[in-house]
Order: C-alpha cells, then sequence, then structure tokens
C-alpha cells in the first residue's frame, strides 16, 4: 500500500495549475467529473417549483471579463484574492474571461468583484 503521509505531502506542494491538470487526469482515469456530482447535488435542494430556483441562489462566481488595460494591477489583486503565484495569476488574468473565485456568497462575491473593479478589471457575477 502507499505511503499516505508522502501522497498528501506531495499533494500539498503542487500548484494551482498542477492540482487543475491532476484533476482532469484523475476525472479521464476514472470517468467521473465533479461538475456533475454540483450539478446532480443541486438540483435535490429545490423542491418547489421548477422556476423559482434562480431567487433563491446563493452561490456566485466571480469572473474577470478583462483586465480594463491596468494587466499589473490586476494581477497583483487576483493574487491577494485567490493566494495565487505571479505565473498562475497573470495566466489567469491573461485568459480572461475567467472564474477567480466559485461558489461564494453574494456579500463575498460583491466585495470582490468591487476590490477588481477599483484595480481596473472589469467583472461578472454568474
Amino acid at each position: 500500500m502507499a505511503d499516505l503521509q508522502k501522497l498528501v505531502d506531495d499533494l500539498s506542494a503542487l500548484t494551482v495549475l498542477e492540482a487543475a491538470e491532476l484533476s482532469k487526469l484523475l476525472e479521464e482515469k476514472w470517468g467521473v467529473s465533479a461538475a456533475a456530482a454540483v450539478a446532480v447535488a443541486a438540483p435535490a435542494g429545490g423542491a418547489g417549483g421548477g422556476a423559482p430556483a434562480a431567487e433563491e441562489k446563493t452561490e456566485f462566481d466571480v469572473i474577470l471579463t478583462g483586465d480594463g488595460g491596468k494587466k499589473i494591477n490586476v494581477i497583483k489583486e487576483v493574487r491577494a484574492i485567490t493566494g495565487l503565484g505571479l505565473t498562475e495569476a497573470k495566466t489567469l488574468v491573461e485568459s480572461a474571461p475567467k472564474a477567480v473565485k466559485e461558489g461564494v456568497s453574494k456579500d463575498e462575491a460583491e466585495k470582490l468583484k468591487k476590490q477588481l473593479e477599483e484595480a481596473g478589471a472589469t467583472v461578472e457575477l454568474k
């Protein structure tokens, strides 16, 4: 059997991009998807008519849609919000539209949107 502590240490040392790649590889290998599990779980909570689900939305995604010509300031703000390294934050900003944070409360989403807009970014909440 594998040394589980070593496995935990190795996984903890991964960058965000490496972790994302690992996730994709595991999804392909095992034939599962983390997004599918979330999609299946979401409808189970709304047991009224089908339409009111949008009104009860409690989780939001903060989507960076552009850097507004102030790429350096936006990269700094993305790093502060996400804890990403410089290279990962730069890649995220350059690949806009891209999610900066997903599944956050409305208050936090509004706060992050304001922070990013003050840095010069264009942001959308979904």
